[in-house]
């Protein structure tokens, strides 16, 4: 007896669809960098407090490197990991908040900018922290780059900016929070293992290896600029 086969069923497994369902939504380099920032930035506070300066230093400068390859991931990575895919205009923006759908299954228009400000503000904490210096135990890497005016109002900032992150950090998570249980989206999940009901991806993640090597470049030349770098003035080591 043949199969009756009804549209439903070529929909349901149609060459297209059935590959779609194979895209991430976020791809793992996205999912270990946004975990490696939740994790590196308590540890450099508690660093800092606790006066472990050297090993501060390597975290801010670990934090600068996963934040720089985040975004050249916005530019090369995996479709949704683009900015040109949720980075919208403010007619969009608006319409978002007017309950108005999202154009792309990754950031929604909002969650877009949110996270493009997040980034350039880790950016700015990571930078500052690298000319920024306690008159006594520490003093940053890149500290003697600049006169020491500039680069005493650019460390003025370091700890201006890491308040900002923590109200918008808290933003940040009251959004999910929001988003989760009363808006019914699943944020977490596809932050976790990639992909979630209802939400895939547009097109094929980028291998991840690609990722790597971008970590590995930006790596090298930090470390070729750290070896660059000014040292003290002879003055500095026998005040």
């Amino acid at each position: 007896m043949p199969t009756i086969r009804t549209q439903n069923d070529e929909n349901n497994t149609s060459p297209d669809l059935a590959l779609q369902k194979q895209h991430p939504l976020w791809d793992l380099p996205v999912r270990l960098i946004h975990w490696l920032i939740l994790l590196l930035l308590p540890a450099s506070w508690w660093t800092a407090e606790e006066g472990y300066q050297e090993v501060h230093q390597w975290l801010g400068l670990t934090l600068l490197l996963a934040v720089l390859t985040r975004l050249c991931w916005g530019i090369v990575g995996s479709p949704q990991s683009r900015f040109r895919d949720f980075v919208r205009g403010p007619k969009d923006v608006l319409a978002h908040f007017r309950g108005g759908p999202s154009t792309t299954p990754g950031h929604n228009p909002a969650g877009g900018w949110s996270a493009l400000l997040l980034w350039i503000l880790l950016l700015a904490q990571a930078l500052t922290g690298t000319v920024n210096t306690d008159d006594v135990l520490y003093t940053g890497p890149f500290y003697y780059v600049f006169d020491a005016g500039i680069s005493d109002a650019l460390a003025a900032y370091h700890e201006i900016i890491f308040n900002v992150l923590l109200g918008f950090i808290a933003l940040h998570v009251a959004s999910v929070l929001y988003y989760e249980r009363v808006r019914k989206e699943r944020l977490l999940k596809p932050m976790v293992i990639g992909k979630t009901e209802g939400r895939v991806g547009t097109g094929p993640a980028q291998p991840a290896y690609k990722a790597l090597i971008i970590a590995i470049l930006l790596a090298g030349m930090l470390f070729a600029l750290l070896e660059l770098a000014p040292a003290p003035p002879v003055s500095d080591y026998y005040w």
